[in-house]
């Protein structure tokens, strides 16, 4: 059964929800404003609307979900079955932030929501929990319909193709045209914060300002801006006085500092790149030691691209290996290509007699080492190293790789930094902006892939959710 919808435009949520509008000044009075249809967004939405409350949802795209469909293309990876303990520890410095939003809508409550949709759930070999079909649009669909006819509760309205402009007064609606819809956007944000709680949405039909008795924003970090987490929003809650931490790449690639050996002064050389760059380079372990003291030692996959590298095992490092880059200019990582021999084992084949071979069938024969490795072997090291037998088997075990630079963060899966936790109470309300709640990606944390991304934005969304709740029976009320 299809269950297609038209968005609401301003006028139609007139008749549609407890607001009001005043046509000639557009302006939308709501209960709870939600910026943001992203899985934290439509969390906070759904715990609300079991509330009783009434809540709108405005999202700059013509759709909501838009990350997270994309993000479920190769398997909808929805949390990760490890005990609880150990899944807060993901979180890093963070975990302690976010460890009671987690006891709260944790991973098995993640999978028990899925249910009520109607979405069964299996765990897989590496422990990660997926829908049994693997896809991420069945889920969403279904979950957009519980918001829109709930079994109990308030529909929750959608306004999309609505873009924030900031937290504004009512005197920034002259910063707008009206009639082209466009904008000076350097002058926004410049009006004294959230006035009233009064947000101003560019729309179709010029500006809309919506009055709100509490609001949640999960506008998410600024990874995919494509799909509409640009990060637009932080010199704006700047200058209402709320602290942030600088959007960074998070679970990203890097690119290699150059081969001195070829002379390029960055990424890989012409060979390397045009003959490996999307291979992948398999069950290897990668150890860093940050200047800080912080170790990272795993085994895995990741895969050389055109101008360094990316994948699973250098996103699980990607932290460690960002901050180090920032601070000294560059990060140099340890590769051991054959972790499951011994150093031993691999210098005594090296050393073996390999008469008139070439080294690189001499290593194929003895170690089963070709291909990718080898390759990366010849970009690395110099003439004398690959001769030099002690020198050989000690980079086969500890390859040295230095990287120059984190990918764009358009470029990455998620994005750390954000809305400091020192400005939130537990509710995560802004303590400066009584009413004005965040969650999702938009808060100061990161996790790695696997399933913790996705949990924290639910449990945050949850959080905020219940959190708004309380203020309108209290001070909000």
């Amino acid at each position: 059964m299809s269950h297609s919808h038209t968005p609401l435009t301003a006028e139609s949520a007139i008749s549609a929800s407890p607001s009001s509008l005043d046509p000639a000044a557009r302006v939308l009075s709501v209960d709870v404003a939600i910026v943001g249809g992203g899985p934290a967004g439509l969390m906070a939405a759904e715990v609300l609307s079991r509330a009783g409350v009434s809540v709108h949802v405005f999202d700059a795209m013509p759709s909501v979900g838009r990350k997270f469909l994309l993000a479920g293309k190769g398997g909808m990876n929805l949390t990760h079955a490890e005990p609880l303990p150990a899944f807060i520890s993901r979180y890093g410095q963070h975990a302690e932030h976010i460890r009671p939003l987690l006891q709260t809508f944790g991973p098995q409550a993640v999978r028990d929501w899925a249910a009520g949709l109607g979405i069964a759930t299996f765990v897989g070999s590496s422990q990660r929990v997926f829908p049994t079909d693997m896809k991420a649009a069945p889920l969403l669909r279904a979950w957009l319909h519980r918001l829109r006819h709930p079994a109990s509760g308030v529909p929750v309205q959608f306004h999309m193709r609505h873009r924030w402009l900031g937290g504004l007064g009512l005197d920034a609606l002259a910063l707008v045209d009206g009639e082209t819809g466009s904008g000076d956007s350097s002058q926004l944000g410049r009006s004294g914060g959230f006035s009233g709680q009064h947000l101003v949405f560019h729309t179709s039909q010029g500006p809309l300002t919506v009055q709100a008795r509490a609001t949640v924003l999960a506008l998410g970090g600024a990874s995919w801006a494509r799909l509409g987490s640009d990060g637009a929003w932080m010199p704006w809650l700047q200058e209402a006085g709320v602290a942030v931490s600088p959007l960074t790449p998070s679970n990203c690639g890097f690119d290699a500092a150059g081969s001195p050996v070829h002379g390029t002064a960055s990424g890989w050389s012409t060979y390397f790149a045009s003959r490996f760059a999307g291979q992948p380079f398999k069950s290897v372990v990668l150890r860093f030691q940050a200047s800080d003291g912080r170790t990272f030692e795993r085994k895995g996959e990741f895969v050389a691209t055109a101008t360094g590298i990316e994948g699973s095992l250098v996103y699980a490092a990607s932290s460690l290996l960002r901050d180090d880059i920032a601070q000294h200019g560059s990060a140099n990582l340890a590769l051991d290509l054959l972790p499951d021999r011994s150093a031993d084992y691999v210098l005594a084949q090296v050393a073996h007699p390999r008469g008139s071979r070439s080294l690189s069938a001499h290593l194929k024969s003895r170690l089963g080492l070709d291909g990718i490795k080898m390759a990366l072997l010849n970009e690395l090291l110099d003439k004398p190293s690959l001769h030099d037998a002690l020198r050989l088997a000690a980079a086969i075990k500890a390859l040295p790789v230095r990287l120059a630079a984190a990918r764009p963060i358009d470029e990455a899966i998620s994005s750390a930094g954000g809305v400091q936790w020192a400005g939130l109470n537990a509710a995560l309300m802004l303590t400066r902006q009584p009413g004005l709640f965040c969650a999702g990606e938009m808060l100061d944390w990161e996790a790695p892939t696997g399933g913790y991304l996705l949990t924290a934005c639910f449990a945050s969304g949850a959080g905020a959710g219940l959190g708004v709740a309380s203020w309108l029976q209290t001070a909000g009320g």
